[in-house]
């Protein structure tokens, strides 16, 4: 799956634990009612986003992830993550 946008921020690595490492990434769709998309990168691909901008114009390849969670109480919550494993700059500009 693909998402098409505009970078609107970078965060820094988050050192999880020891042995785990994200970094997260705002894209901003452009369409009519845009959409501030989050967006993980983990482990070796959180260098990925070094070559990149607040603005850039880019393609972020992601896979959805899912997770199920039971509390103490034993109820169960369902979480959805994109994680991105591929980025590349495109040339947004708009022919008048």
């Amino acid at each position: 799956m693909e998402i098409s946008g505009k970078i609107k921020v970078i965060y820094p690595t988050k050192e999880v634990s020891d042995t785990f490492k994200k970094r997260e990434l705002v894209v901003t769709t452009e369409e009519q009612y845009q959409q501030h998309i989050l967006i993980d990168f983990i482990q070796e691909k959180c260098s990925v986003l070094d070559s990149y901008k607040v603005g850039d114009a880019v393609n972020v390849s992601v896979n959805v992830r899912g997770k199920e969670y039971t509390n103490k109480n034993g109820e169960v919550s369902y979480f959805n993550q994109l994680q991105g494993w591929k980025i590349e700059k495109t040339d947004s500009a708009i022919s008048s």
